[in-house]
């Protein structure tokens, strides 16, 4: 390493200067310390946090933690909603939902019919009129029938407990299933307090084919309600993901930030000075002048 040692000398009297009565004051620096791997972690745990130790424009500090705060209550507000209007359609279904509205729809011949040329009773509409399918509620029973075919049993095996249905020993599992299934499949639409006279039929296209969904007013209602309750919950699961998402690009944008702050102070640390003052006790102030020492 050259070392080039300049001197700058400033006269401030008439005093001669002599050299070995000079001495020099060194005027030293103190050094920051920084990790490089403190802002990521900072930003993992609080995004802007890195960047704010970072000390980059506030902006980006902003930026970070206003998101978080917005994924926060965006996230407290759609779920909010969403179990608002999900107890609101539970109602709903128990209102106008039975066991013994279902079994006698599926027993005895419908007020209607027939709709835009089908019978009740067509191949395409067979879902409607039979309990027992690719899919069950799950019946909760008390009193002698508990003893006899015990507490739960199948809606399968609802011709076991049909003549109980009015009687107060027979209950249908009101779980999340049963509000699922009573909207999505066809095998459950006589349940519905309108059916009897005001079931339809409609096609839904699919990618390849189309199948035939059968409703009510009541059902077709009901689906709605549900469609609007997984649309909060599908927003509240935005919100998380943003949420997520945010606190990794903050840590990202902070270790690379840091990254290049480190290589900035190693390029300019590759060039040393050092800047002190030359005493003169001749001179009335004391100052003799000025050494600059340049290391690279």
């Amino acid at each position: 390493m050259l070392k080039y040692f300049l001197i700058f000398s400033i006269i401030f009297s008439n005093y001669v200067v002599r050299a070995q009565d000079t001495s020099s004051v060194l005027l030293k620096e103190t050094k920051e310390v920084h990790y490089p791997g403190k802002p990521l972690l900072m930003s993992l745990i609080l995004p802007g946090a890195g960047q704010f130790y970072n000390k980059s424009p506030m902006w980006k500090t902003a930026t970070f933690l206003g998101v978080e705060i917005a994924s926060i209550v965006a996230w407290h507000q759609f779920t909010k909603m969403a179990k608002t209007l999900r107890n609101e359609n539970e109602e709903f279904a128990d209102l106008n939902w039975s066991l013994s509205t279902w079994f006698g729809f599926i027993n005895n011949e419908p007020g209607k019919t027939v709709h835009d040329g089908r019978l009740y009773t067509d191949i395409d509409l067979r879902a409607m009129r039979d309990y027992r399918g690719t899919h069950h509620l799950t019946l909760f029973l008390s009193g002698l029938l508990a003893a006899e075919y015990g507490e739960f049993i199948s809606s399968d095996s609802l011709h076991l407990v049909s003549a109980y249905l009015d009687s107060g020993l027979v209950d249908v599992v009101r779980d999340r299933h049963f509000y699922e299934n009573i909207g999505k499949y066809d095998q459950f639409l006589g349940g519905w307090s309108d059916a009897n006279i005001e079931w339809y039929w409609e096609e839904k296209k699919l990618e390849d084919s189309t199948e035939i969904v059968i409703k009510t007013p009541l059902k077709d209602d009901y689906l709605d309600k549900r469609f609007v309750t997984n649309q909060m919950l599908t927003m509240a699961k935005y919100s998380i993901t943003t949420l997520l998402f945010n606190h990794v690009l903050s840590g990202l944008e902070a270790v690379l930030t840091s990254q290049k702050m480190a290589r900035d102070k190693q390029r300019n640390e590759n060039i040393k000075t050092d800047l002190s003052l030359l005493y003169n006790p001749y001179n009335r102030s004391g100052v003799g002048g000025i050494s600059l020492t340049v290391n690279f």
